[in-house]
């Protein structure tokens, strides 16, 4: 079923994934770059790096540019200067996984009605352990935290689905980061959403550090 969306998105044209640009070609190549790279002006067959088994991107975004580890998927820290083609459309879809796992899978259970959406407060509740302590968190100091920690120009590029609880909204954040139709890069042109369904781990172990009041 993916790799058929799939097939179907580049035969409607070039499209964007988070940092991604994706296209096919009459001939049936699929080709991923890096948006910026394209944007610039470089080609596939300009950049310095040119991948052609998915394995080969997984492991080159796990650094950001400047040689730093890169925890989350979501952040807009993704490297340049390469570009993946493939004939394959199963190599294609394993590629994008690499990239941003669970976004294409995410985004058809969306369309279908399937994705489950989980609140923070839910997503807190059943923290044990060492994280037991961010249930304490107030809306408020939440709605402050995740205002800094999940913006699109610096945090996350993830389109938000989720509430602080079921009557809290997030609202330190603009009305787009919440809008499966808009482009988190503020790009035109066709665009995938990834979808954060439900608070990250590194978003639940910042609402410790709040809590804690620890310094990051």
């Amino acid at each position: 079923m993916i790799v058929t969306a799939l097939e179907q998105c580049c035969r409607l044209g070039a499209w964007h994934l988070g940092e991604l640009l994706v296209s096919g070609s009459p001939e049936g190549i699929f080709t991923l770059q890096h948006h910026a790279d394209a944007r610039d002006g470089l080609g596939p067959d300009a950049v310095p790096n040119r991948f052609t088994a998915p394995e080969e991107l997984r492991d080159w975004v796990r650094h950001d540019d400047a040689g730093n580890y890169r925890p989350l998927k979501g952040a807009p820290t993704l490297r340049r200067g390469w570009s993946f083609r493939t004939r394959s459309s199963q190599d294609l879809h394993r590629a994008l996984d690499f990239v941003y796992p669970g976004a294409l899978a995410n985004w058809l259970a969306q369309r279908s009605g399937k994705l489950r959406v989980v609140n923070l407060r839910d997503t807190l509740d059943r923290q044990s352990g060492m994280y037991r302590v961010t249930r304490k968190i107030t809306d408020e100091a939440a709605d402050r935290m995740i205002g800094a920690f999940c913006r699109s120009d610096t945090g996350c590029l993830r389109t938000i689905l989720w509430r602080i609880g079921a009557e809290r909204p997030v609202t330190t954040l603009p009305a787009g980061k919440f809008d499966l139709r808009s482009d988190q890069l503020g790009r035109a042109g066709a665009c995938v959403p990834i979808l954060c369904a439900e608070p990250c781990n590194l978003l639940v172990a910042q609402a410790r550090a709040v809590v804690k009041g620890i310094r990051k």
